[in-house]
């Protein structure tokens, strides 16, 4: 006789907590996650690949950037799971799902601190977007954990620019 406790799905749930539409607010904060792993994979890439005079300054700063994101992505799934649904779970279904662009080559350090902080403008702008629509959802809790990423990614974008800064 087979065990049905490894069968059990990550299905939707209603946790009947008072939120609106929670689907959309979960594929919101989906988006989110998705943007956030892709911006991990790059900002980890160019930590493990960055050569040049400001090697070091980049390759801690980065190093700090992709450990607050690995975080924020576990956060961010949890908070999905919390609202009811599944979380993305493959790296095709987050591809597909985020902004962030991916290197077509080995861009140079000057290149690094310009996609970076690019890439960290694009969230903060998605965030703003997902933050409203929890907003109109009356989802507080991810209104606010996506308020504290802004937060994150405005100050990596200074911190970045402020690296190349003459």
């Amino acid at each position: 006789m087979q065990s049905q406790i490894l069968k059990v799905r990550a299905d939707i749930q209603d946790p009947e907590t008072g939120i609106d539409n929670r689907k959309k607010v979960a594929a919101n904060m989906a988006s989110c996650l998705s943007d956030s792993y892709l911006l991990m994979v790059k900002t980890q890439g160019y930590h493990w690949n960055v050569v040049g005079p400001l090697f070091r300054s980049i390759h801690l700063l980065t190093e700090d950037h992709y450990n607050n994101l690995f975080e924020a992505i576990d956060e961010l799934a949890e908070r999905i799971r919390a609202l009811g649904y599944p979380s993305p779970s493959s790296v095709t279904e987050m591809i597909a799902l985020s902004a962030i662009e991916e290197d077509t080559e080995n861009p140079t350090a000057e290149e690094m601190i310009d996609n970076l902080a690019r890439d960290h403008g694009i969230l903060a702008r998605r965030f703003r977007e997902c933050i409203s629509r929890a907003e109109e959802a009356d989802d507080v809790v991810s209104a606010d954990m996506l308020t504290r990423r802004i937060e994150f990614h405005e100050k990596a974008i200074w911190m970045l620019t402020a690296v190349k800064s003459e």
